[in-house]
């Protein structure tokens, strides 16, 4: 029987075959890359597994690469040398989807730097959103909010308990039919792999597996906001001495490499007021399921700290975002200066933006709802253009536009 969960991905990877000679897909171990792949693949190689393809590496790589097309690469990284003989082969033959290229860590800058236009295309893979496990109706498309088109709808109802549960399980695709217990045990393992062993792979530095841990922690604690290395720092060193600085950046970077962790850029517009931007990252997972297992978040402790679990809820609508703009071509930023924060900006390459606060409790939207609407005032709308929708995203309820204009949409409605 196929259970394979069909994805967003799936469009993405199709549209950049037609258009590049290969696809490199990246993103986190296990968020389903190679089984992705695999559905639109004619042929593979296993590099992680294949003895014998590494082998032929050393003697005649063209053998590793032939094969029926798009043929897939999968793990490339652990034969790096691999890069510049697919470069040359699409060259050579001259014509598009050639090859599948699967990666669950990021290679050294140098080793991609060569790629030719149209040679190798890039492609992010997360792990599930909520409309792709099923947990959301996809009613409010994010596309359609980038173009004004808002409709309300009946209510979604998505319960505090089932929230705590989606966000330990995680969007993980090897998950789904695991109980929530099982979920979390492979995501305590999942990390305790990370600080062992994969981060000193990324580029063959050995880190101090201790070290790494408590960093991982001081991020989950830190999870969607703007956390200074120096904090994290103070974190790693424990009681004695903060860390050096330095150190922990490279961790990031490591961690960064790894697609374990992922920066939430800050979105720079021009205002009309004198308010001074902050462009400081947020910090997130990519997935808030690692958050929790960092320090040890059941659902039920999520639910006696619903200030943690309104982070973790922001960190899970940064994911499922991230996800939704890959299908319109846009991408998810947030907004702060010198005295208020918008948690989610979406911008698409044509220009087109929307605004989204995001509140866990629906007694918290009309602050929200003040601070989206304060935000517009500042800004050069001359120069930005109008938004899409001003919205505050809220963890159940029905699906309505304010008086002011401004609309509420529960995370269970929102699809791509």
């Amino acid at each position: 029987m196929d259970n394979y969960t069909a994805r967003i991905a799936d469009t993405e990877l199709a549209e950049r075959l037609a258009a590049a000679g290969a696809v490199l897909i990246e993103g986190p171990r296990a968020c389903g890359k190679t089984e992705t792949a695999r559905r639109i693949a004619a042929s593979s190689v296993l590099l992680d597994i294949d003895e014998n393809a590494r082998d032929a590496m050393s003697l005649d790589p063209s053998l590793v690469l032939a094969g029926k097309t798009p043929r897939l690469i999968d793990e490339w990284q652990v034969e790096p040398r691999i890069w510049n003989h697919i470069r040359r082969a699409v060259d050579q033959r001259g014509d598009s989807g050639q090859f599948i290229l699967t990666g669950s860590s990021a290679p050294a800058d140098d080793i991609t730097r060569h790629t030719g236009a149209g040679r190798i295309s890039r492609m992010r893979m997360r792990p599930l959103s909520l409309w792709e496990m099923g947990a959301s109706n996809g009613k409010v498309s994010l596309n359609g909010l980038l173009r004004g088109e808002f409709d309300g709808n009946g209510p979604t109802d998505l319960p505090a308990g089932e929230l705590a549960e989606l966000i330990c399980r995680g969007g993980w695709p090897g998950d789904l039919n695991r109980s929530v217990k099982a979920c979390q045990i492979a995501r305590v393992d999942y990390l305790d792999e990370i600080r062992r062993v994969d981060i000193s792979r990324t580029d063959g530095v050995a880190r101090d597996p201790e070290n790494v841990g408590r960093l991982l922690r001081s991020i989950a604690r830190n999870v969607a906001t703007t956390v200074s290395a120096r904090t994290l720092a103070a974190d790693v060193g424990g009681e004695d001495q903060p860390a050096d600085q330095t150190t922990v950046r490279e961790y990031l970077t490591a961690l960064s490499r790894l697609m374990v962790t992922e920066e939430h850029s800050a979105w720079s517009p021009r205002l009309r007021s004198r308010s001074i931007l902050r462009k400081s990252p947020k910090r997130h997972f990519t997935d808030p399921s690692l958050a929790a297992a960092a320090i040890g978040f059941t659902p039920n402790r999520l639910l006696k700290d619903l200030k943690y679990l309104g982070f973790l809820f922001e960190s899970m609508v940064f994911r499922d975002l991230s996800v939704y703009a890959r299908a319109c071509d846009a991408r998810v930023y947030h907004y702060q200066d010198n005295t208020l924060e918008i948690d989610m900006v979406v911008q698409n390459r044509a220009g087109d933006w929307c605004a989204l606060e995001v509140k866990l409790g629906t007694g918290q939207i009309d602050a929200a709802a003040n601070t989206l609407l304060k935000f517009r005032d500042r800004l050069d709308l001359g120069e930005v253009g109008e938004p899409g929708i001003l919205g505050v995203i809220t963890s159940s309820g029905y699906a309505y536009r304010r008086a002011d204009g401004v609309a509420v949409i529960p995370v269970g409605a929102i699809g791509p």
